[in-house]
């Protein structure tokens, strides 16, 4: 998870804290929330050690609405996210034969070391209903 990196006590305590999330999460949103649980790490540690894990892509980003959004992903090969508009909840989600046929469209265009990025929004079914329960039913 580290690719040789120094473990530190911030590396740590922010990969804990975005275990414990099932959102995209700001660096604000991280230091708000260990701030919350008594955990002392500076704002501009978390930026730097989260732009550092993006960069060695141990974590996932969103850019939205002029900011940068972190999330650990459970899948560590190329996946794509469903992220509720509401609530940030995001279900990572395969499209059979997508990466496939992006390859071969691109090859027929000339094109070669294609990359993409794929992210679905919507409303999630707890948002959608209202609901306070931590229901992770992904067939929203």
């Amino acid at each position: 998870m580290f690719a040789s990196r120094r473990v530190t006590r911030p590396r740590v305590l922010i990969v804990e804290q975005l275990n414990r999330l099932d959102a995209f999460s700001t660096a604000q949103t991280v230091y708000t929330s260990l701030c919350a649980r008594g955990k002392k790490v500076g704002i501009a540690t978390i930026y730097r050690n989260l732009q550092a894990m993006a960069g060695r892509q141990e974590l996932d980003t969103l850019h939205m609405d002029g900011e940068t959004f972190y999330r650990l992903c459970k899948d560590r090969h190329h996946h794509h996210h469903l992220v509720c508009r509401k609530c940030g909840r995001t279900v990572e989600f395969e499209i059979p034969g997508f990466e496939e046929w992006t390859r071969e469209g691109a090859r027929s265009l000339g094109f070669s070391e294609v990359s993409h990025s794929l992210e679905l929004f919507g409303v999630c079914k707890r948002c959608r209903l209202g609901a306070t329960s931590n229901d992770s039913d992904a067939s929203d």
